[in-house]
């Protein structure tokens, strides 16, 4: 946590309310009063905007505040959580009241109240929705509006959309530490449809990260996502029917990684693990995996979209190895799990807003690089599917059984890319696609910008990424068999 953070926290959080650090100390006092075995209390203020804009016309244009806090308390795998958007000191210790009502074992000393303020800052504490004007933000849009009709002429529809949020967390812990953290984020997106003899298909391109509006303008970037965009619905224009059946599949680098994200990741997050509701449970140092499978999940990433300074228990996020050389080695764990687990805390405790409790999530979760090239990996196939880009998935949690769509696919033939197919879905169980990974690529790529992860009810940003990866034996759902 920087000084800059935590003097914008104060002034954003507490002025308003009259409120002092000291306040916090006695609320948090009021409820170790009570055994508990963690407590804390969690003030945010948020404001976000969101702006779409359709066939050149601007359809939406939503701005938004919310602000409030919650107080937890904690005994045994037992939560009391109390919240209320109306951040005043009566509040406050009226909602300590309430969930110190659950405490029943002693509670773990406590410290002067301090702050942490050495570790490296992974973005700047910044409003990124005053780094444009309104007529900016929509000449903007308007803009790739125009480029995207100019590019092909069967583009029929374009849809732009553009979002921002400036957060401001404050969190005060037992252990007498306040810390602090000013998160913004940003993302572009770009969906066209093209038509041909009658014929209707998508493609859409976006990215963006802990930074400003202005990331859109550098390099060009805005306009790259409208060529991706482009060019994936011409690929689908040409796309044949897709072949069916067990088979071979290479998965491209990059966004294929939410294969990953959701199939093993969810998997490795330590409320589900502790309850036993995972197909990894209890399983560390297992071969769970190929031996050419490394994965971790990194929450220290500058600017990214997963990335925190620290995560919504104060906690700073770490580079957590999940599996190496396919060995399960650990858990993502918040501080309530890592406790009954007998783990220390990875910095994975995560919540939507002040009105949930955190639970554990992923940040940014990716397989390391391996030593082939794409090209390689390509030319080892005889027959198979090439799924360059995913669409939508499901997965199972308890058992890792999978169903994903493949939004841009090849059919693979001799070792070459052939034609691209459509409709191809990949089918299989997240602990044993692991295990048929024969071949990971030299070209670890990250996404670009647009994960948003759901579970219980609440949505967090998140990466994902991975290097091409060869897969035999998996199902593919298609067309034609």
């Amino acid at each position: 946590m920087s000084n800059e953070a935590l003097t914008i926290a104060t002034r954003t959080l507490l002025e308003p309310a009259a409120l002092e650090t000291a306040h916090l100390e006695r609320i948090i006092g009021h409820l170790l009063e009570a055994p508990v075995d963690l407590a804390d209390i969690y003030l945010q203020f948020a404001r976000s905007e969101s702006w779409a804009l359709e066939d050149g016309i601007v359809k939406e244009g939503h701005h938004s505040i919310e602000q409030g806090f919650g107080v937890r308390a904690v005994c045994g795998d037992k939560t009391g959580f109390a919240y209320s958007d109306v951040i005043e000191f009566d509040s406050l210790m009226e909602a300590a009241t309430n969930v110190r009502a659950i405490a029943r074992h002693p509670a773990d000393a406590r410290q002067a109240l301090g702050s942490n303020t050495s570790r490296k800052q992974l973005y700047r504490p910044i409003d990124p929705l005053h780094t444009l004007g309104n007529e900016d933000k929509i000449a903007l849009m308007q803009r790739l509006d125009r480029l995207a009709r100019n590019r092909d002429p069967r583009v029929e529809q374009v849809i732009v959309s553009l979002a921002g949020t400036y957060e401001v967390v404050l969190i005060a812990t037992q252990e007498g530490r306040f810390h602090a953290d000013v998160r913004p984020l940003v993302r572009l997106n770009i969906s066209v449809v093209m038509i041909q003899n009658g014929r209707r298909e998508q493609g859409s391109a976006g990215g963006g990260g802990r930074t400003d509006y202005r990331y859109f303008l550098q390099e060009d970037r805005a306009d790259t996502y409208v060529a991706e965009a482009i060019r994936q619905a011409q690929v689908n224009l040409e796309a044949g029917e897709a072949p069916a059946g067990n088979m071979t599949v290479v998965l491209g680098s990059g966004w294929p990684g939410v294969l990953l994200h959701e199939a093993i990741g969810h998997g490795l997050e330590g409320d589900f693990n502790r309850k036993g509701t995972s197909a990894f449970r209890g399983r560390i140092g297992d071969k769970v995996a190929s031996p050419v499978c490394t994965v971790v999940d990194d929450g220290t990433l500058p600017q990214r979209r997963g990335s925190l300074n620290i995560d919504d228990e104060g906690t700073p996020p770490g580079h957590t190895v999940l599996i190496e050389n396919g060995i399960l080695k650990g858990y993502l764990h918040d501080r309530l799990n890592a406790r009954l687990m007998n783990s220390a805390p990875t910095g994975n405790g995560r919540r939507e807003s002040y009105a949930y409790a955190p639970i554990p999530r992923m940040t940014n979760t990716y397989m390391l690089a391996g030593k082939s090239s794409p090209e390689e990996i390509i030319a080892s196939v005889d027959k198979g599917l090439y799924a360059k880009n995913f669409g939508g998935g499901q997965v199972d949690i308890t058992s890792g059984k999978f169903v994903f769509s493949a939004s841009e696919a090849y059919w693979i033939e001799n070792g070459k890319i052939t034609r691209p197919v459509k409709g191809a879905t990949l089918i299989g169980n997240g602990p044993d696609v692991l295990t048929r990974v024969s071949m990971v690529g030299n070209d670890l790529e990250l996404d670009p910008g647009v994960g948003t992860c759901g579970k219980d009810g609440q949505s967090v940003p998140v990466g994902v990424g991975q290097p091409t990866l060869r897969v035999d034996g998996l199902t593919v759902g298609g067309t034609h068999v």
